[in-house]
């Protein structure tokens, strides 16, 4: 079952290159380490062994984990989205209730989350709490000591 997620087309690319890096230069990588190993000799007390085998098992997981993720992602055409309502792609800009700080996000999908430039994912509390709303509208976020109010003062593309 493969969950749908929306990325721009620079977090598409993004993703598309750390698979690109992981298949084409890492899996080399770890079969090298493997054979290098395998060449040292018993292979039932060959710790260097174990563990790029190890380690081979990361990479394969990591690279279905990407190409699952790769499956099920689908490119935001950003001219095309309504600025009505908060959208994965908005800039919200809101105002918390409590102690009037103003705050911009830009939701986006998981993979493209960076909370240091101000975007946060959709699955996120504050993420799910906007999605949907409009401009006057107050999101009620389920944080861990209460519930956090803001007020929706503005929508628009990222």
């Amino acid at each position: 079952m493969s969950n749908v997620s929306y990325y721009t087309a620079e977090g598409l690319k993004k993703l598309r290159d750390e698979l690109r890096q992981l298949k084409d230069i890492e899996r080399p990588k770890a079969s090298q380490a493997i054979a290098d190993a395998r060449d040292k000799g018993d292979l039932s007390e060959n710790a260097e062994y174990d563990a790029a085998k190890e380690a081979q098992g990361m990479l394969e997981m990591k690279i279905a984990k990407l190409e699952e993720v790769l499956a099920g992602a689908r490119l935001i055409d950003e001219s095309q989205l309504d600025t009505s309502k908060a959208l994965v792609l908005s800039k919200v800009k809101i105002k918390n209730q409590t102690n009037g700080m103003e705050m911009t996000y830009t939701l986006v999908a998981d993979g493209e989350a960076d909370l240091a430039s101000g975007k946060i994912s959709v699955n996120s509390p504050i993420g799910k709490g906007l999605l949907g709303k409009s401009v006057g509208e107050v999101a009620e976020i389920k944080v861990p000591n209460g519930v956090m109010k803001f007020d929706i003062l503005e929508i628009s593309r990222a």
